[in-house]
């Protein structure tokens, strides 16, 4: 299952720093407004420390864990909507993601310049939330004028629910308001999928501060706080500077190290990965055995043949059944032949639901 993550944000707020951190791929960072043009593209693991204990009692020949692919998308401006700057350019890219991580400057440096002269992460996300809704606000009012006479009319019983659905959008957005906040039922939101408006996808906030802030936020950070409140979207505090040098870290023992100095327990790239996983409502599976532990990643909700489809169609069209061990299972009796002799391995028919970090066994014939 691919996931695509798109990093946004005004010019200059530090997103090439962050996804240098995040990406083998070096895009560049530089002290200028349109540093990145075309879309820089970096493919990163998952962290998942069950991985590790997988490997350390399976002691398989490779291990491959999930991926996220992230997007470095081109800085924006006022008027983006309207095309100005690289407008239809970013907007296209934005509606290619399944999430967007949208970079806050929240910290003060004057050799760092500012595409409006000055630090304020709340009114840069305006500015970005507006050339968003205005662009959403276009695509609806288009959709509705196409079907507006059949709604009218009232022969078209699905034509007139739609519309309505849309009216529902058109007046949150013309409040200033993201899509993803309109007062609809899931039953709606399945109907206007087709729209892929860019404020219904899921965003997490990166509050980009300096070093002091890292693990307290500033003032700064509490102004966006209040300011996504009722939104539905989740914030992160990192320090793309300091991520930047626990990257050149080569050893564990020295990641951790600098890590404890600063008071963290963790990197705040890992951190971000982590929370864009739970922000999309994605969890993962294993497969193990003695040629390999692999990671897969699946939507929350789906049962064992769509789980089973990830590895190949062929699983869920032929699908019998799923012997499955909980992972808390398998840490403890330390391996399959152990886990069926304490009455911890179960079968599963197409019904079940897998739950975060199930080992996966597919029985199928196609």
């Amino acid at each position: 299952m691919g996931l695509k993550c798109g990093i946004v944000g005004l010019p200059n707020v530090g997103k090439s720093t962050l996804f240098n951190c995040l990406s083998n791929a070096k895009a560049v960072a530089a002290n200028f407004p349109f540093c990145t043009i075309e879309p820089n593209i970096g493919v990163i693991t998952v962290p998942d420390d069950r991985l590790n204990e997988l490997e350390r009692l399976v002691k398989p020949q490779r291990v491959v864990p999930t991926t996220v692919e992230i997007v470095d998308i081109a800085g924006l401006v006022r008027g983006a909507s309207k095309g100005e700057g690289l407008g239809n350019q970013f907007l296209g890219n934005i509606r290619e993601c399944d999430a967007l991580l949208h970079v806050l400057r929240c910290f003060d440096d004057p050799n760092v310049v500012h595409v409006d002269g000055q630090v304020n992460p709340v009114r840069d996300k305006e500015t970005i939330d507006i050339e968003l809704q205005l662009k959403d606000l276009e695509t609806i009012e288009k959709r509705m004028q196409r079907i507006e006479k059949a709604a009218k009319v009232g022969t078209d019983k699905d034509a007139k629910k739609t519309f309505e659905i849309y009216q529902i959008i058109k007046a949150h957005l013309e409040k200033g308001l993201s899509a993803r906040s309109a007062p609809l039922s899931e039953e709606d939101w399945k109907t206007v999928e087709d729209l892929m408006l860019l404020t219904t996808k899921p965003v997490l906030y990166v509050c980009n501060v300096d070093e002091g802030s890292v693990v307290n936020g500033n003032g700064h950070v509490d102004a966006v706080k209040n300011a996504i409140k009722g939104e539905n979207a989740d914030i992160l505090i990192i320090a793309a500077a300091i991520e930047a040098d626990i990257s050149q870290l080569e050893s564990f023992e020295d990641r951790k190290a600098f890590l404890d100095d600063l008071g963290l327990t963790d990197s705040g790239v890992a951190k971000l990965i982590k929370t864009a996983y739970q922000l999309l409502k994605l969890q993962t599976y294993f497969t193990a055995g003695e040629k390999e532990v692999r990671a897969w990643t699946i939507h929350q909700g789906m049962t064992a043949p769509q789980a089973a489809s990830v590895i190949h169609t062929d699983f869920e069209k032929g699908f019998i059944r799923a012997e499955v061990i909980h992972y808390d299972d398998f840490l403890k009796y330390e391996s399959e032949s152990g886990c069926r002799d304490a009455g911890k391995l179960a079968v599963e028919g197409k019904e079940y639901i897998v739950q975060d970090g199930d080992l996966m066994h597919f029985r199928f014939n196609v």
